[in-house]
C-alpha cells in the first residue's frame, strides 16, 4: 500500500511538473503563438457574416488567386446555404468571367469555354513546375482547406481549455496573423534573398511569399475600411468558410443533439427514481 502511494505521489508530481513547464513556456512565448481574434462564426452559436465572406472572396479573387488555387471549391458553392450568399444569377455571371479548359472535342483537341456554375475555380498555373518557376522556386499551396491545414496545434493544457471554451478558430487566427505579420527585420538579422521577414509565420522567421496586401488595394463598395487589417480579416473568414462550408449546419445539429441528450438523461433519471423509490439501498 505504501509503495502504491509513493508511486501515485511521484506520478502526480511529474504531471504537475509537466503542466508548470508547459505554462511557463507558453508565458515566455516559446514556440508558435497565435493571438486569438474575434470572429462572427466562433462559439457554439456562431455564424458566418455573409457581407464579410463576400468581401473576403473579392480579396481572394483580386489578390490571392494570382498565385493560389482553390481546387475544391466550385462557383456554385458561393450560392449555397451558409455561404457568402450570392444569388444563382450572380454566380452564373461570375463563372462566365473565367475561361475553362475543356475537351477533348471531336477532333481530340482541348478547347476553352466560359465558366459554368458547376466548374471549380481554375488554377493560376497549369502544373507545379510552372508555379515554382513563376514564384522563385516556392510552390503556393492550394487555399481550399488552408484554414484547417494550417491550424496551429495547442498542446497540454491548452487543448483542454479549448474543449470547454469551444475554441476552434486556430486556422483563421493564424492566417490573419500571417497576413499582418510582415515587418522590418530586427537589426542584425539577415533575411535570405527572395525571403521576407514575418513574425506570424510558424515554420520560421522568413518565408518566400511577398506581402500580398496593402491599404486601398481592393475596392470595397459597402463603406468598410480598405486597410491591410480589414483585408486580412475578411479573406481569413472566407478561407475558413471554404474549408468548412457546413459549419453553421454542424453547429445547429450539435445544439439539437445536446438538447436531446439533456432531455433524455432527465427522463432516465426520473424513471429510475420512480422505479426504485420503494427499494431500500
Amino acid at each position: 500500500m505504501k509503495t502504491l502511494l509513493v508511486k501515485s505521489a511521484r506520478a502526480l508530481a511529474l504531471a504537475c511538473g509537466v503542466l508548470m513547464a508547459g505554462t511557463a513556456a507558453h508565458a515566455a512565448g516559446e514556440g508558435p503563438h497565435v493571438e486569438r481574434q474575434q470572429w462572427s462564426f466562433s462559439g457554439p452559436f456562431g455564424q458566418y457574416d455573409k457581407a464579410q465572406l463576400q468581401r473576403g472572396f473579392k480579396v481572394y479573387r483580386e489578390v490571392c488567386a494570382a498565385c493560389h488555387s482553390m481546387n475544391y471549391v466550385a462557383f456554385r458553392n458561393l450560392a449555397q446555404e451558409g455561404g457568402p450568399g450570392f444569388s444563382e444569377d450572380e454566380v452564373k455571371a461570375l463563372a462566365a468571367d473565367y475561361r475553362i479548359e475543356d475537351g477533348p472535342d471531336d477532333f481530340g483537341d482541348m478547347f476553352e469555354r466560359e465558366g459554368k456554375p458547376y466548374d471549380h475555380f481554375p488554377a493560376p498555373f497549369p502544373n507545379e513546375k510552372a508555379a515554382r518557376a513563376a514564384n522563385g522556386g516556392a510552390y503556393p499551396p492550394d487555399l481550399s482547406l488552408i484554414a484547417k491545414a494550417r491550424a496551429v496545434k495547442r498542446g497540454f493544457p491548452w487543448f483542454v481549455t479549448d474543449i470547454v471554451t469551444q475554441y476552434q478558430e486556430n486556422g483563421p487566427d493564424y492566417l490573419y496573423g500571417l497576413l499582418t505579420g510582415y515587418e522590418e527585420a530586427p537589426e542584425g538579422f539577415e533575411v535570405p534573398v527572395g525571403q521576407y521577414y514575418n513574425t506570424g509565420f510558424i515554420s520560421g522567421e522568413t518565408l518566400a511569399m511577398a506581402p500580398p496586401l496593402m491599404d486601398e488595394l481592393v475596392e470595397y463598395t459597402d463603406g468598410t475600411p480598405m486597410t491591410v487589417d480589414q483585408y486580412a480579416r475578411d479573406v481569413s473568414a472566407f478561407l475558413m468558410w471554404a474549408a468548412e462550408p457546413k459549419l453553421e449546419q454542424r453547429k445547429e445539429l450539435g445544439l439539437g443533439v445536446m438538447l436531446f441528450l439533456i432531455l433524455f438523461a432527465s427522463l432516465l433519471y426520473f424513471t429510475k427514481r420512480k422505479i426504485w423509490k420503494d427499494v431500500e439501498h
